[in-house]
Order: structure tokens, then sequence, then C-alpha cells
């Protein structure tokens, strides 16, 4: 039986991260996915709520609901972008996704025609790539420095190319690159932004994970215009099995991300949503991300010594100022895919940098988790990393 399948399927498969999973097996040690520590998920306090909102409220919980959220928890939502990223946001403006992947795809649907393009930092987030295949965009890589995307770079290719209807950036804890950019950098970006008057996607899925320093404005903070999207999550701070996270717009934009949820999906799961709002009201979730910061730099700093002890010198790399991931440079005095091949045989995992390039990819370089595997397991990972890169050496 032949099946003629949607064109848009073939721009939905990333094969690449398929290869990068290969040699994963149970006792290999992953410092691949960028998820938060199990163990420290707050089991007690989420059981307790989900029983509550059961027993109180069984028929609401279990029902259907609205589009974009329960009034109450978008109002605590805004309330919690505004105090800690300097937004003036609102309740109305708040629409919950089934996690940050799917916000992704309801921006790019209705912003984003087939063929039209995406400008995203260079590198970016390689889920990006999968979120907006659906659309079957074009992509503009923007090239970077330490302090973040360079604003002359885009602004000459917002003068070139008119077919750009999306910027997709991560200003804070860049995954996967690890870095923040400056008060500075923000500013003049917005300064393009408002010449332009482009949509951005400004995805902050780790903004609350910082290390040192305090919270820089958000994007969103500076936006004038009703050009910036703000996109957060639950995954990364609580739990990312909930797949709870949020879209912020204003209108007209609004309306039609609302649209789009409720032809796809209708709603997120009112037991849930109504499990976190409880959640909210009766624990502190400021007390709870202090905890995780406090762990995930212990595990950060684990993981730079042990670089530092283990790689060969001529590798470059920062320490974060917070969220999930070390960014690693080597020279190509290594073979990358013999490098891979070598860790795999050491058991032990790590993304290839490639695969977030939408241009020219550098393949001396790779992503590596720190938040996910005990302290003790980071350092033993980094250890054999080192061994397979003395054996990649040409």
């Amino acid at each position: 039986m032949s099946i003629r399948f949607a064109d848009r399927i073939e721009s939905l498969k990333f094969p690449k991260i398929e290869e990068n999973y290969k040699y994963w097996t149970e006792d290999a040690i992953s410092l691949a996915d960028g998820q938060p520590d199990p163990r420290y998920f707050p089991v007690e306090a989420l059981k307790k709520a989900f029983c509550e909102v059961l027993s109180e409220s069984p028929a609401e919980a279990l029902s259907y609901g609205n589009t974009e959220g329960r009034p109450s928890f978008r109002k605590k939502i805004s309330d919690r972008v505004n105090e800690k990223f300097g937004a003036h946001t609102t309740a109305d403006q708040v629409c919950l996704a089934g996690g940050s992947q799917q916000g992704l795809d309801f921006v790019a649907r209705v912003l984003v025609n087939e063929g039209e393009t995406i400008a995203c930092e260079q590198p970016s987030y390689f889920g990006c790539f999968q979120a907006f295949g659906a659309v079957k965009p074009k992509y503009r890589a923007i090239p970077t420095d330490e302090d973040g995307i360079l604003p002359a770079e885009l602004d000459k290719a917002l003068s070139e190319d008119k077919s750009i209807k999306l910027i997709y950036v991560i200003p804070n804890f860049q995954n996967p690159t690890g870095k923040t950019w400056t008060l500075e950098r923000r500013k003049a970006f917005m300064e393009v932004i408002n010449k332009h008057e482009i949509p951005v996607l400004e995805d902050d899925a780790y903004g609350e994970l910082r290390y040192e320093g305090a919270h820089l404005p958000s994007l969103k903070s500076m936006d004038t215009k009703g050009l910036v999207i703000y996109s957060g999550s639950f995954s990364k701070i609580m739990c990312p099995g909930l797949r709870l996270a949020y879209l912020i717009a204003e209108e007209p934009i609004y309306s039609e991300i609302k649209n789009v949820k409720g032809n796809s999906d209708m709603h997120v799961p009112m037991s849930i949503e109504m499990m976190m709002d409880k959640y909210l009201d009766e624990n502190d979730l400021d007390v709870h991300v202090a905890n995780l910061i406090k762990v995930y730099r212990e595990k950060r700093d684990v993981m730079a010594e042990a670089i530092r002890e283990f790689f060969p010198k001529d590798c470059v790399f920062q320490v974060p100022e917070g969220g999930l991931f070390i960014w690693v440079k080597y020279p190509d005095t290594y073979d990358s895919k013999k490098f891979f091949e070598e860790a795999g045989a050491q058991k032990v995992i790590f993304v290839q940098g490639e695969l977030f390039y939408a241009a020219g990819a550098d393949t001396n370089t790779m992503r590596l988790n720190f938040s996910y595997a005990p302290p003790e397991t980071i350092r033993e990972g980094i250890r054999r990393l080192g061994i397979a890169l003395e054996k990649a050496k040409k």
C-alpha cells in the first residue's frame, strides 16, 4: 500500500538528533538532555495540591476550560513576569500552552507563511527548527558575540530580506551557548526592532535560573509597540512532564494565538492548570527556585572545574551566569566525528554543536548539560569525554 503524506511531514523531521542518541544505553552517562533534576521535583506539594483540587472541584478539574487559561492562574503568571523581568503585562495578555515547544509552534503558525523567513541567533536552540517546521520556513542566521546578537547584523538582514516575518531569540542563558545578553545589547536590539517593526519571540525558559548577579529586564519590558511575544515555562523550574508554559502577547497577535490554540487542543488539561494554581496559592515558588539555584550552581561549578582538569587546554568555554548548559569549542585539530564515536565507546553522550546552526555549522562544538546528573556523575562524564577528545586528535 502506498500512502501519500503531506509535504510538511519532511520539514517536521530532524534526523540529526536521532544520530546523537545512537550511543544511549541505560549505563551511559547523559550530559545531553536539558532536563531539570527529578530528585528536586516538589512531588509532595504537587500531590497535596492535586488531591485538594480533585476533592474540592472535581467537576471543574475534569471538564473543559478556557482556551487561554484560568484568570487567577494567568494573573499569577503576569505578576511574576512583571516582578522578575520588569515587564508591564496583564493577565489578559497571557495564554497558556502545552509546553514551550507548543508555544513556538503557535507563534510560527500565526506569523509566518510557507517560504517566509525566521531570523534567529547563530547558533540557536535546535528545537526551534522542529517547532517551526510545520510552516516550512526559511532561516536567516544572525551572528552573535559574547554580549548576544549583533544589532548591526540584524539591521542589515532586515533591510536586505523583506521575507523575514519573525525573529526568535533567547536573551537569558541561551540554549545552547549559555550566553546572556547585556542590558546595552538588549536596548540596541529593541531599537532595531522598533525601526523595522518585525515581531520578536523572546524565549525565556531558563530566565529564573540565575546563579550570579541580578535579573536583567526582558525584551518585553522594553516593548513599546506590542511587537515582543514573551514565552515562559514551568518545565525548568518545576517539572517538564506538566507540559505547562505560556505566551504573553498584545493585540492583535494575542487573539490569533488564542485562535490557533483553540483549534489545536482547546486548552491545557484543567486538572494540571488547577493543580499549579493551587500550588502557587499554598507554596512559595521563590523558595523552591532558590533551592534549585543552589543545587544547579554547584553542579555548574563541578562541570567547569572538571573541564579545566580533564579537557585539553586548547578547548574554550565560558562559565554561564545561569541556565542549564556549558558550550565548549575545541580546535579543528580534533576530528569531531571520531570524538563523537569515542565518546560513545566511553559510554557518555552529549549534544553535538552542529545541530544548533541554521547555516554554516561549526562541527567542533558541543553542548553539555549540568542540571540532570549528580555532581559525581558529571565529573566522571567529563573525565570520559576528555579521554575521547585525546583519542580524536588528528
